[in-house]
């Protein structure tokens, strides 16, 4: 068995949980337009026991909160959280939209990872929306930088080059344990799971501002006792102002309806059962600036 471990790196809503679904073949990690969508470090496994000969691959990708210039605790600690995993991985995917500017968001990127040991890999994503002057532009400025192994053109959304992408981190992985068992796609609690779907679907449903001041707690899980019923899950989705709660409610509750039910058939077809969700709002004012809440709430590492 050949087995090891990938840091998913980059700037936010670059497309890290989008090309780290779709090396997977499923969704595990929650995705959207709107930057700053992944706020912790979302496991997804990859296992294929008859790759090299039958002789077995197992890849586990840490996809990373995107790394940015923080404007409160938060930010810092997602920054903190991304940073630490990179320093115990085997191999790093950097991970840059193909659409943007090089700037000096990448140039503080490009200082962290000279400090990592791993080797490293290059993702140039979205490169179906680039002329190939663009394309060789940018290939050319991260060449120079004399950090990669291998650098890839992809669009994580169509697919193009991610097999290839997948199988050259492949050749990185070392004899080892296998460390899951082959048909699971991540090792987060379904609570977890459960709850980022929640917020997925406020980040697309909400206003800019919204979002992220959100966040989702599973208050609680109740499966059926009898076949045929239904789990029944409440979940409380906290804002950090009065007003933004009346966004995320909406006039007569039609946004929260609607966050409600995009939620509830999606949390259904990952526990394929019938779901009773049950959605309250909470104000708690200034949380992303509060250490001892973002440390409670999972967004600090210890």
């Amino acid at each position: 068995m050949k087995s090891g471990f990938i840091g998913i790196a980059g700037r936010p809503n670059v497309g890290k949980s989008t090309l780290m679904n779709a090396m997977l073949g499923e969704k595990i990690a929650i995705t959207s337009a709107k930057p700053q969508t992944t706020l912790n470090r979302i496991k997804g496994i990859y296992t294929d026991l008859e790759h090299g000969d039958g002789e077995g691959l197992q890849m586990i990708f840490l996809d990373t909160p995107g790394i940015h210039k923080p404007h409160n605790k938060l930010g810092s600690a997602i920054n903190e959280t991304a940073i630490n995993t990179l320093s115990g991985v085997d191999v790093i995917l950097l991970i840059v939209d193909g659409t943007m500017e090089f700037g000096k968001g990448d140039e503080s990127i490009i200082r962290i990872l000279r400090d990592a040991e791993a080797p490293k890999l290059l993702a140039i994503n979205k490169m179906d929306l680039m002329s190939p002057e663009q394309y060789l532009a940018l290939y050319n400025r991260y060449e120079e930088t004399g950090l990669f192994d291998d650098i890839y053109g992809v669009s994580a959304l169509r697919g193009d080059n991610v097999e290839e992408l997948r199988e050259r981190l492949a050749g990185y992985m070392e004899d080892g344990p296998m460390y899951y068992p082959e048909d699971i796609a991540t090792d987060d609690p379904v609570r977890f799971i459960c709850s980022e779907i929640i917020r997925e679907k406020l980040m697309n449903y909400l206003e800019d501002e919204v979002p992220h001041g959100v966040f989702v707690e599973i208050e609680s899980f109740k499966e059926p006792e009898e076949p045929g019923r239904a789990t029944e899950i409440g979940a409380v989705i906290y804002c950090e102002k009065k007003s933004h709660k009346g966004i995320i409610i909406g006039r007569g509750g039609n946004k929260l309806k609607g966050v409600g039910k995009a939620a509830r058939l999606e949390i259904e077809e990952l526990l394929g059962c019938k779901v009773f969700l049950s959605l309250f709002v909470k104000v708690k004012e200034g949380w992303r600036d509060s250490e001892r809440t973002i440390k409670n709430w999972g967004y600090k590492d210890e």
